[in-house]
């Protein structure tokens, strides 16, 4: 622990080096590669890094009466059912606002035509550099639901206020939905 304050303290150095770096593993969407290390103690190691191919984007849509829309699907990797915000992958070279509007008219049907980022956030930043961004949408139409066909989704419309219930109460554990919907009621809020 340093005794810096943090006037003191310089965020922009390093006390990792890395001696070497060779891929494992790799598909579409991910590659994990791993490290040879010196930590901070000056100790030999490994690291092991999952770096995404896409960015992570989340949609808090709101309309006018105060509602948002839940995506409910059964998540392979926990072996459990969550409920989430609209949300999916942009490949980094696409425009993060035009991959979320994608995404929130394949998940839901719906489309907006005022859109606000509210957040930037890193999902597992022990393990991942995945970047997510959250948008707040607003203005709504509605269409028909273009779901991909690894997606069983179920969309639930309530009131904004009973899916920030459903984050204080744990029924939402997704990162960035939890994120996405307390940033989202604190931006409406003011």
């Amino acid at each position: 622990m340093s005794n810096k304050s943090l006037s003191e303290l310089d965020e922009t150095h390093n006390p990792w080096q890395t001696h070497s770096s060779e891929v494992k593993y790799e598909n579409p969407w991910i590659r994990v590669r791993e490290d040879q290390i010196t930590n901070p103690a000056g100790n030999p190691g490994l690291y092991g890094v999952v770096s995404m191919k896409n960015k992570a984007l989340g949609i808090v849509p709101v309309d006018e009466e105060g509602n948002t829309w839940l995506v409910g699907q059964y998540r392979y990797a926990l072996s459990e059912y969550s409920w989430e915000i609209p949300m999916g992958g942009g490949p980094v070279e696409l425009d993060i606002l035009e991959s979320a509007q994608r995404e929130l008219r394949e998940e839901t049907g719906i489309t907006a035509r005022r859109w606000t980022n509210i957040a930037r956030l890193h999902t597992s930043n022990s393990v991942t550099d995945e970047e997510g961004f959250v948008f707040l949408a607003q203005d709504l139409e509605f269409g028909a639901e273009e779901p991909e066909d690894t997606e069983d989704l179920h969309v639930w419309k309530l009131p904004l206020s009973e899916a920030i219930e459903m984050v204080m109460n744990n029924r939402i554990t997704d990162a960035i939905s939890v994120a996405g919907l307390l940033k989202a009621a604190r931006v409406l809020a003011q």
